[in-house]
């Protein structure tokens, strides 16, 4: 039997030695991907979430198929304004797809449309379109936008389901997706949303 050999345990051996730039270049590189990941995460919660335009209740300024961005931090900071575009599922369905109109009414409003135009608090709302709307719905009498609420109309008003009609009313703001910010299908439509 031999003692000191090269075999076995041998406690007068040099220890390695860790470099430590190799090491900080390591936690580095770590911090940075976890950096970058982060962002990322916020950017797509935020800003990418994306809905389809279904129909040409928002003609002119959307039309059937147009698919949109949806900022879904926007409104976590501040409530919808008048003249925004949204994302919402009517009633808080989810399991429906996304509807998208346009903010008329904001909390505490009252709507009306007569002879064929909006009113909000006994003013003009300015039009995006020079028609008559035929159909009044529910507006046809005073509604008063309860708080959390928002009442919305398509674009293109006569050809819209939307908060003149009692199966979509006025929408709460936690069924509120987000604000729709940018076009990005077909070609010919892609650009911020006005």
């Amino acid at each position: 039997m031999r003692f000191g050999g090269t075999r076995g345990l041998n406690f007068n051996r040099r220890r390695r030695r860790i470099d430590r730039n190799a090491t900080k270049n390591v936690l580095f590189w770590i911090i940075e991907i976890m950096i970058v990941v982060a962002i990322a995460f916020v950017c797509v919660y935020c800003f990418g979430m994306r809905a389809t335009v279904a129909g040409d209740s928002m003609s002119p300024t959307l039309k059937n198929n147009n698919r949109v961005l949806v900022n879904r931090l926007v409104y976590h900071l501040s409530g919808p304004k008048s003249g925004d575009v949204i994302v919402f599922y009517p009633n808080g369905n989810k399991k429906s797809r996304c509807y998208v109109k346009r903010v008329v009414g904001e909390p505490g409003d009252k709507v009306q449309i007569k002879d064929g135009a909006v009113y909000v608090n006994g003013e003009l709302f300015d039009q995006t379109d020079t028609e008559a709307i035929e159909t009044a719905g529910l507006a046809e009498e005073v509604i008063t936008v309860g708080e959390d609420e928002y009442f919305v109309l398509g674009d293109n008003r006569d050809n819209s389901e939307d908060s003149r009609y009692a199966n979509i009313g006025n929408v709460k703001k936690d069924d509120i997706v987000g604000k729709a910010w940018f076009c990005t299908y077909p070609w010919s439509s892609i650009g911020r949303i006005k």
